[in-house]
């Protein structure tokens, strides 16, 4: 769909199918339906539906202030020339062909949403419409599409602890079996709930930091890969509270330490063929694929603006944690900003991918995606070199070398990487004038709203809120 493709008044293709699946839904014991989108925050929003309403859903939308662009995590609201103002009104409509029923929350079916104006056009702000617009493009100009996936990092705390403070729910050594073992129970119900939801997982482990567990899925086209993402998170919420255990997928949870990562995946493919695997490039990327990681090198503080856009992603954010801050790239190396992963032997035309490392679960999943890929596009466009590869920690770096390879640290501040973005031509015209200043707007308030917190404050401030 184009920002002018009009919505057909009344939709009645989506009206008949969303009736045959009230009766469905109603069958398999579903009384509401979740409607979810990703605010400019990187805040999950809902409304909700009967399951008797979801035909009218399909047909007209469901209201919602577009007042919720300019939303803080904190709730707190920030104005643009454009947003933020109590006047207006826009429609969600349920994405049927994503609509899932909820395995950890009996009595619940869920659906992503696009927000359609009154007239009938997509809403400038919608990170989901930006996303889809920015995959055709690629298909349009460049016969390329992507498949993609978000790793989704979190802490499980006790239920019980008092107030806001994380009280890790597992003891035990990072990796270890231990954690494993103690949250048995829970970790399988999630993996079931998953199952029955139709989402295949190909890692759950324990990580590195205290009570933190990592997932890994499959890859997806971005627009269904970034859909997915919320709806894992919204499962491992679920059926966590169901065993008196509360999750957290900030940034930083405490003030020092490993926080929670959201690595993005993704790799290039024309008419079937990965564009990351068997071309004459180094590690057998094609040309195209160089180009296209040296075009998300390239920029990459700016695209922190998207990525890591909380002031608790910069307490993630330190040299030497994995976190990748350095505009560095490097074949299996976690320390790189970028990781060129070629996969085992035998299924690399498959496996292969680029793995973007500083990035989090506070950032819109739909705006990390469009502006990564549009970053990506940008450099296939120009056919941009990709410099030398950077192994080790680039922390090490001397600093004379450190220039000469092009390696600086990213932005320490979210000011800083809106400043960054502010500069950046190719990522504001991606997003559009309307959305790229309410991520402005946004990213500026989250900075104002925790001026003169040290690093413990700062983490508590967004502990729970994600």
């Amino acid at each position: 769909m184009s920002d002018s493709d009009p919505v057909p008044g009344g939709r009645p293709g989506e009206v008949e199918r969303a009736t045959a699946l009230t009766g469905e839904l109603a069958g398999r014991g579903v009384h509401g339906v979740v409607l979810a989108y990703v605010d400019t925050a990187g805040i999950a929003r809902v409304k909700t539906v009967p399951t008797a309403g979801l035909a009218a859903a399909a047909a007209w939308g469901v209201g919602m202030s577009p007042v919720f662009d300019t939303f803080l995590a904190d709730d707190s609201i920030v104005t643009t020339d454009v947003l933020g103002s109590p006047d207006g009104d826009l429609r969600l409509y349920p994405d049927l062909d994503r609509l899932t029923v909820l395995a950890a929350q009996p009595g619940w079916a869920w659906a992503p949403v696009d927000r359609i104006t009154q007239e009938g056009a997509p809403h400038p702000a919608c990170g989901r419409t930006v996303l889809r617009r920015t995959v055709a493009r690629a298909a349009e100009r460049h016969g390329i599409t992507f498949r993609a996936a978000v790793e989704i990092e979190w802490v499980v705390g006790r239920g019980d602890a008092d107030g806001d403070a994380f009280v890790p729910a597992v003891s035990g050594p990072a990796y270890g079996a231990t954690r494993q073992i103690e949250l048995s129970d829970c970790a399988a119900d999630l993996l079931a709930a998953l199952a029955a939801q139709g989402v295949d997982v190909e890692q759950f482990h324990p990580e590195y930091a205290p009570g933190q567990f990592e997932i890994s899925v499959g890859a997806l086209d971005p627009v269904a890969a970034a859909d997915r993402s919320v709806l894992v998170r919204q499962t491992i919420r679920a059926v966590s509270r169901r065993h008196g255990l509360r999750v957290s997928f900030a940034p930083a949870v405490l003030g020092r330490g490993v926080g929670n990562g959201g690595h993005l995946h993704l790799s290039a493919w024309r008419g079937g063929t990965n564009l990351h695997a068997g071309g004459t490039g180094r590690y057998g990327m094609t040309a195209e694929a160089e180009s296209f990681v040296a075009g998300i090198l390239g920029r990459l503080p700016a695209l922190t603006a998207m990525t890591a856009p909380s002031p608790a992603s910069h307490l993630r954010l330190r040299p030497s944690q994995w976190a990748g801050v350095f505009t560095a790239w490097g074949r299996e190396t976690r320390e790189a900003a970028l990781r060129i992963v070629t996969g085992t032997a035998g299924i690399r035309d498959r496996a292969a991918n680029l793995e973007v490392k500083p990035v989090d679960l506070a950032a819109n999943p739909y705006l990390a995606l469009a502006s990564a890929i549009a970053a990506g596009l940008d450099g296939l466009s120009s056919s941009a070199p990709l410099p030398e590869e950077t192994t080790g920690d680039p922390a090490r770096l001397d600093p004379t070398e450190a220039a000469a390879r092009g390696v600086r640290r990213l932005p320490v501040t979210l000011a800083e990487s809106v400043e960054a973005f502010r500069a950046d031509g190719v990522l504001r015209e991606a997003l559009g004038p309307v959305l790229a200043d309410a991520v402005i707007a946004v990213r500026l308030g989250e900075a104002r709203s925790v001026e003169g917190l040290d690093d413990d404050g700062v983490a508590a401030a967004y502990r729970w809120a994600y």
